[in-house]
């Protein structure tokens, strides 16, 4: 068996952790809900390699968090603004007004659900009690680059773009006098940190490290296809007949 790497789970010869360098400092603590079998069968997800990207973030695996007593603390803790993200009619965006008072000063704990699509609703159905947590979504419309894997539907972008994007959109919306606007409206200095903190970070290296891991499936499964990769997987008869993919630009 291969050595793997201790950290994104991969083959040594295969590890990303130097794409996600350096580590990204957003002010914002991530925590990522991880499904059981997310955790099983996607070690080497893009919930594992947003959590080596993201400076402060942390991977919470589970079914039910309703008794997790470690997460409960998180959500209570009165140093965090914890919000769910999640689509809802009543989300907040980076836009939307009032975004930055409903902190009051706290630091953003954004709590994201790290599971497909189907178990991503097991892990809501289990713990409803999120839904009562603040919900935190896009102003923008976008669409995943994640081509080795095709979701549900177009809108539906991966665990590693939501971490991007979010932080994307915080910083087109804190201004150069994000500071100043932050201590008018909380009376102390935690939100402009965050908002310090945010503008200042390069999120660069989550699409960077993403990419990377998108490149080397793609090369991974031609190499399969063109016969210079041993049958090791009891599935790999489907390569036989396959074509080479072509790997897009936007990941080159």
């Amino acid at each position: 068996m291969a050595q793997r790497c201790l950290k994104c789970f991969r083959p040594i010869s295969h590890c990303l952790c130097e794409y996600a360098k350096p580590e990204i400092d957003s002010g914002i603590k991530f925590i990522f809900l991880m499904h059981p079998k997310e955790a099983k069968h996607q070690r080497t997800g893009t919930g594992r390699l947003s959590h080596i990207a993201l400076k402060d973030s942390e991977i919470i695996v589970g079914l039910d968090f309703s008794k997790n007593e470690y997460f409960l603390s998180l959500i209570n803790d009165k140093k965090y603004f914890p919000v769910l993200m999640y689509p809802g009619d009543d989300a907040w965006t980076a836009r939307r007004a009032g975004f930055k008072e409903a902190a009051e000063g706290r630091q953003l704990l954004v709590i994201i659900i790290d599971a497909t699509w189907f178990c991503s609703r097991k892990i809501i159905e289990h713990n409803q009690f999120l839904l009562e947590l603040p919900r935190v979504s896009f102003y923008g419309e976008y669409r995943s680059i994640f081509t080795f894997k095709r979701e549900p539907r177009p809108e539906y972008i991966s665990t590693i773009e939501t971490c991007y994007y979010f932080i994307k959109e915080l910083q087109s919306v804190y201004s150069d006098n994000a500071d100043d606007d932050a201590r008018n409206c909380t009376g102390d200095t935690t939100l402009s940190e965050t908002a310090r903190l945010v503008k200042d970070c390069d999120p660069e290296p989550l699409m960077n490290v993403f990419k990377a891991m998108i490149k080397d499936q793609l090369q991974c499964e031609n190499d399969r296809i063109a016969g210079k990769l041993p049958d090791v997987y009891a599935h790999d008869w489907k390569y036989k007949d396959k074509k080479p993919r072509e790997i897009p630009d936007v990941i080159l």
